[in-house]
């Protein structure tokens, strides 16, 4: 089974706006929730759009199963992440689109990034790591050139390891980012206000 192509969309009007923020919700959300924290941390003047993925999950088993246990899921998602990149850069440049997503959201997210890389404004994983029972770098042939990147995590995220984390990080700067990683001690599976506040802090302060 595949995703449908369905896209929510707020804030200012693409053609009028002065950055682009897309939306990728976690395992159950959906793209209302996703949308409101896109509000809470985008800046003014910013294009807002939010995929829904079929059922309300970008695919079936943990990020950390083999990959072909996920598939077709997890192709069709990656599918519609491109075509929602792509749209958006025929009217605003790389430099001005930026990525964002929380727990299963932030593994599509980073995983679309090192995927489809280009200097992107900004990356944003809230709870997220690469996706695969282990890393396999060969889908990832572009670069950032330098594109700022935040992934946060607890110490003890129950779906997502630190240590998952750390190897992303490593993958992710090979590729050329300027990555952040924040490890919360004893967090729970949530974006806090803190991490709110430093994604816009680290990705849209300039």
């Amino acid at each position: 089974m595949s995703h449908t192509f369905t896209l929510f969309e707020e804030g200012v009007p693409l053609a009028q706006a002065e950055r682009a923020l897309l939306l990728f919700h976690g395992r159950g959300g959906n793209a209302q929730a996703i949308l409101e924290l896109g509000r809470a941390i985008a800046p003014a003047g910013t294009y807002l759009a939010a995929l829904q993925a079929t059922n309300n999950t970008w695919y079936p088993y943990s990020f950390m199963a083999p990959v072909i246990d996920n598939q077709p899921w997890l192709d069709s998602a990656l599918a519609n992440v491109q075509q929602l990149i792509e749209q958006t850069e025929k009217v605003l440049p790389s430099k001005q689109i930026y990525l964002m997503g929380f727990s299963q959201g932030a593994c599509l997210t980073l995983e679309s990034a090192a995927r489809f890389a280009r200097p992107f404004g900004g990356v944003i994983a809230f709870t997220g790591g690469l996706i695969g029972q282990t890393l396999d770098t060969s889908p990832y042939q572009a670069q950032f050139a330098g594109t700022r990147i935040l992934m946060t995590n607890s110490d003890n995220d129950p779906h997502v390891p630190q240590s998952r984390s750390e190897e992303s990080k490593a993958v992710l700067e090979n590729l050329g980012a300027e990555l952040n990683l924040v490890i919360y001690p004893g967090r729970a599976h949530i974006v806090s206000p803190e991490e709110q506040s430093l994604a816009k802090a680290f990705i849209f302060s300039t």
